[in-house]
Formats: structure tokens, sequence, C-alpha cells
């Protein structure tokens, strides 16, 4: 199976716009051991940079200085059956680890 991670952008006026991406799973890493990989470089066990670790950005309204921000939120990993739509998992913890 795949493994789909969920995040949101959310602005100062909790505005919300919703995203996912889905990897292969070739290692087959468990749910929890991916989970746990991703909790462990979240800022305040929540935020991330999109941009950081490859992700598409989800602020796609004109920019407001007085709510806008770079930061998105982590919501899950999920086990899938839809297509991946990006490299593997093992390869985007590798990644997000060096940051």
């Amino acid at each position: 199976m795949n493994i789909q991670f969920n995040y949101m952008y959310r602005d100062g006026a909790n505005y919300k716009q919703f995203g996912n991406v889905v990897f292969t799973n070739t290692q087959k890493l468990s749910i929890g051991f991916i989970n746990e990989s991703i909790s462990e470089k979240l800022i305040d066990s929540l935020w991330f940079y999109a941009g950081q670790w490859g992700l598409k950005d989800l602020h796609h309204f004109e920019w407001d200085d007085e709510i806008d921000h770079m930061l998105h939120e982590y919501e899950d990993v999920e086990l899938t059956t839809e297509e991946p739509t990006n490299g593997d998992i093992a390869d985007f913890l590798l990644k997000i680890k060096s940051h």
C-alpha cells in the first residue's frame, strides 16, 4: 500500500486550504514509524515549511501581511491505494531529516 501525507495551510483568520501527496512505500515502513519520523522534525509538534520539505505551498489566496505566514500544518499519514504523486516515503523521510 502507498502512504498519503495530509497537510494544510491555515492563515491567521483560520481559513484552511488542504492538500496531500501520495508516496510509494517500497520498504514497507509502518504508519507509526513514519508518523514518528515526521513528528520529530515538526516545529512545536505541528508546523513545517512546505518548500523545505519539497511539498507544494497550499497558500493560494492573495497574500495578506496581517494574517498570512509560511508555515503549514501536518495532519497525518495513512495507507492508501491511490496512485503515487511523489517519490518514496523513505526518501522523503531522509529529506526532512536534513532540515
